[in-house]
C-alpha cells in the first residue's frame, strides 16, 4: 500500500531527510477515517509521545534554571494542536491527505484538527521507519524556530489576567462557552471571558482550554 501522487515520495524524502523505507506507514500516516481502511489515529497516538518527550528534553536544555510549572507551559504551547497544524501547513501536509469525499467537502483539508494530528502521525512513522533520533531531527528542525523565539519569562494569560484583576481589586474573571459550531472534526469553540465593571472579550478556537487562553490574552491586550 503506498501513496499514488508520484510527487509524494520524492518531498517526503526531502522533507525527512532520508528515503521511506516502509512506505505503507506514511500511506496510512496521511489517510483519514473517511478514507476506509487503517487510519492515521495509532500513529498519532504514538507520535503525540515522541514530540512530547522530544520538547521537553529540548526545553530542559534551554531553560535550566526554570520550574516544572513554566517548562509545562511552554511545552503545553509547543505541543498543542494550532502548532501542530501551523508547521504542517508550513512544510505540505495538507496536499498529500488521503480523505473521503464527505471529510473533503467539509473542509478537512485545512482543518486545524486534521492537519494537528498528520502532524504527529508523521513524526510516530519517522520513528517508526527510522529510529527516534531521526524524529527527533525532524521535530528540532521544524519546531526551533518557535522553541528559541520564546521569551525567556513567560506567563500563562489566565494567570496573568488573573494577576491584574487581583492587583486592580476587582472580581475574578468569569469564563463563559458562548457558541459550539462547525463539523465534527473541525469543532470550533466560542468563550467569553468577564470582568466585573470592568469588560468582556470572546474568542474562538478548536479548545474550549484554548478558546479562554486566547480570549483572556485579548482582554489583556484591551483593558490593561
Amino acid at each position: 500500500m503506498v501513496l499514488s501522487k508520484p510527487a509524494f515520495l520524492p518531498w517526503l524524502t526531502d522533507l525527512v531527510g532520508k528515503e521511506p523505507g516502509d512506505q505503507s506507514l506514511y500511506t496510512r500516516a496521511f489517510t483519514h477515517g473517511s478514507f476506509g481502511g487503517g487510519d492515521y489515529q495509532r500513529l498519532e497516538f504514538l507520535g503525540d509521545r515522541v514530540l512530547g518527550f522530544t520538547i521537553a528534553a529540548r526545553l530542559y536544555e534551554l531553560f535550566p534554571d526554570e520550574p516544572e510549572g513554566k517548562l509545562s507551559q511552554r511545552l503545553n504551547s509547543l505541543v498543542s494542536g494550532r502548532i501542530c497544524a501551523e508547521i504542517a501547513r508550513e512544510i505540505g501536509i495538507s496536499e498529500h491527505l488521503r480523505l473521503g469525499k464527505q471529510a473533503r467537502d467539509d473542509g478537512a483539508r485545512q482543518s486545524v484538527k486534521v492537519l494537528g494530528d498528520v502532524m504527529e502521525s508523521l513524526i510516530g512513522a519517522i520513528y517508526l521507519d527510522h529510529d527516534m533520533e531521526a524524529a527527533r531531527q525532524f521535530i528540532l528542525t521544524n519546531w526551533e524556530s518557535r522553541i528559541s523565539g520564546m521569551e525567556k519569562d513567560i506567563r500563562h494569560p489566565k494567570s496573568a489576567l488573573q494577576e491584574w484583576a487581583a492587583a486592580q481589586n476587582r472580581k475574578m474573571p468569569v469564563y463563559e462557552l458562548v457558541e459550539k459550531s462547525g463539523p465534527h472534526h473541525d469543532l470550533r469553540f466560542t468563550v467569553k471571558v468577564s470582568i466585573h465593571n470592568v469588560g468582556e472579550v470572546e474568542a474562538t478556537a478548536s479548545s474550549i482550554q484554548t478558546a479562554e487562553t486566547n480570549a483572556a490574552k485579548l482582554f489583556l491586550e484591551k483593558h490593561t
